[in-house]
């Protein structure tokens, strides 16, 4: 707390030597005595807000102040009589910085829980900082330091870090569909948490001016996903990679051999390439054997025991299997491609209002836009 220069409670003011306390009760317990006459001395930056019977009233501005209730009018509210020479008026006085705060720190102390649509049901830590300004002392003393007796800065900014780490929580899972998508997008998701922010804090009479995300980390296990789904990204690149190796050797080799042998040397080195990748194309495109079904994403043919499409990863719906001989049955199937079974009256399906892709009866969301259906 900083130093408080109090005579009597004749002279009330206050001196925040360390720059950190945003609000400074006088007297910093119960209730003073404060005369007829007293001097308020209220600095730059700071607002003074009296605080009698449980109620906040009028803050006074910058200046010295002479208390009697000619020249404070906000006395009057609060006096049913006037005072006497000698009669005091029992009441505390709240010194309200009004600079903005920078730095105060938020995060989780427990991970949170987040459904991820590609990792499933993680937990996540995150922490950042946060700047505020008291834009409003009056409604700041009232809803938040006098009723709750929260009034020393450790106080506020635990509180107020409650607030935002239950918003960030909500915003974080209705606005982010998987962690693997997190970096690069720490900037918008700040963003959109300061705006739903703004209307909390502005409850306490409060700004919310910026909000930062330092970092958002999930468990350990989840991280090694990460990374391994990353290093996935290298092996696209692996057949251009293996012929320009081939063309490097082959070249070499045409170098270290000369007249006719070179000549060969270098054809080869220039049909390696194209030839290792069209083989590698072939071994890559799918096999399929009997009637075709086709993924409903990209449209490639697919296999009729398929879970999910070979070629976009798309998930292949089986909606019913033969009852002849047990086979899955791909959503188009009439008859049995295995024994030739009628399937039977196929259920009907639930057409998505907004992009016509037709569902199972029991979806709740889209297979191809992943918007929410209709019930």
């Amino acid at each position: 707390m900083g130093n408080t220069n109090v005579v009597f409670l004749e002279v009330i003011e206050w001196f925040d030597e360390s720059g950190k306390e945003i609000v400074h009760r006088i007297p910093e317990t119960g209730s003073g005595e404060i005369k007829w006459g007293a001097q308020l001395i209220v600095r730059e930056s700071q607002a003074a807000v009296f605080f009698y019977n449980g109620k906040a009233y009028d803050a006074l501005g910058s200046g010295r102040h002479t208390l009697t209730t000619g020249n404070i009018p906000i006395l009057n509210k609060i006096m049913s009589v006037p005072w006497g020479m000698t009669s005091p008026l029992r009441a505390e006085v709240y010194f309200v910085n009004m600079k903005v705060f920078i730095s105060l720190k938020w995060g989780t102390r427990d991970p949170v829980a987040f459904k991820d649509s590609e990792l499933g049901l993680i937990r996540l830590r995150s922490f950042g900082v946060f700047n505020v300004q008291v834009i409003q002392p009056v409604l700041f003393v009232n809803t938040l330091v006098g009723t709750q007796g929260v009034y020393t800065t450790t106080e506020i900014e635990s509180y107020l870090n409650q607030v935002i780490v239950s918003r960030f929580n909500d915003y974080i899972g209705g606005n982010l569909d998987t962690v693997l998508n997190l970096p690069g997008r720490y900037d918008s998701i700040a963003d959109g948490l300061t705006k739903t922010l703004q209307e909390d804090f502005s409850r306490f009479g409060l700004c919310l001016s910026e909000l930062y995300i330092n970092a958002v980390t999930p468990p350990a296990d989840v991280q090694k996903a990460i990374d391994d789904k990353s290093r996935m990204g290298l092996f696209e690149d692996m057949n251009r990679l293996l012929q320009m190796k081939s063309a490097m050797a082959m070249e070499k080799a045409a170098e270290s051999q000369g007249g006719a042998g070179a000549g060969v040397g270098m054809g080869l080195g220039f049909m390696m390439p194209s030839m290792f990748a069209d083989a590698m194309k072939a071994s890559q495109m799918p096999v399929v054997t009997g009637p075709q079904v086709l993924c409903p994403d990209c449209k490639n043919p697919v296999g009729q025991d398929a879970k999910f499409c070979p070629s976009c990863g798309h998930q292949i719906l089986v909606i019913s299997q033969c009852p002849q001989c047990g086979k899955n049955l791909p959503p188009t199937a009439r008859f049995c491609p295995k024994c030739g079974q009628e399937t039977g009256k196929k259920p009907e399906a639930k057409k998505c209002p907004h992009c016509g892709t037709e569902n199972l009866p029991s979806s709740v969301y889209c297979d191809q836009c992943g918007e929410k259906l209709e019930r």
